[in-house]
């Protein structure tokens, strides 16, 4: 029997390298085990910085490490090791992860989370660069993903292409920071405030969308 189409989906579009996604990490957690029956979550990454090695001009690690501090104000509970900034060589290049997200999609679903997480524990408390190959592949092993078929995917046309096809599709729903929440039905795509302190106004929001497209 063919699955049930879902009544609405809720698309989760981030970027592991993301500092706001990390801190927005546990309320996604609660969103998603409290979903209303019908809506289905589905992840989709938006790319953040492309490809360079060049490392990052003294004006750009000042502007990402004070939206770490902003976050360690708002979202006090979010772990930061700022050795990272003295310890690896920072460049504004996140495309790397995203496709080792994607990379790990291709064996098996339940590997994209886990590595999106390892991406962000590595690079948010560990003080380790997810732009480096290296360190993608060191990830990998850790979360039991055949090394040899993700370091293939990881630089084959095939994840490109599906990078480039999910950065299209966030711009298509208006996405222009990360993380964002875009709930869809037949009735078209609305962005779901964003709470990084509690769940409940974004579930109290979702099924108010339900309640409305019910009734039309």
């Amino acid at each position: 029997m063919p699955s049930a189409e879902p009544e609405a989906i809720l698309h989760y579009v981030h970027d592991p390298m993301c500092s706001w996604c990390w801190a927005f990490a546990p309320v996604l957690k609660q969103l998603q085990e409290q979903l209303p029956e019908g809506v289905e979550f589905r992840r989709l990454i938006g790319g953040l910085a492309p490809d360079t090695d060049e490392p990052m001009s003294e004006e750009l690690r000042e502007m990402v490490q004070g939206s770490w501090r902003r976050i360690q104000q708002h979202v006090p509970e979010t772990e930061l090791n700022f050795a990272f900034w003295t310890e690896c060589v920072p460049r504004r290049s996140t495309y790397p992860s995203c496709r080792a997200v994607i990379a790990a999609r291709q064996q098996g679903a339940t590997f994209e989370p886990l590595m999106n997480t390892a991406i962000q524990r590595a690079y948010y408390t560990q003080a380790r660069n997810p732009s480096d190959e290296s360190t993608l592949v060191e990830l990998a092993e850790e979360i039991g993903l055949d090394v040899h078929r993700f370091r293939e995917a990881l630089r084959s046309e095939a994840v490109e292409q599906t990078l480039e096809a999910e950065i299209a599709k966030a711009r298509e729903m208006d996405v222009e920071s990360f993380p964002a929440i875009v709930f869809e039905n037949h009735k078209g795509t609305r962005p779901i405030p964003l709470v990084y302190t509690d769940v409940r106004p974004m579930i109290a929001a979702i099924e108010a969308a339900l309640k409305k497209s019910a009734k039309t």
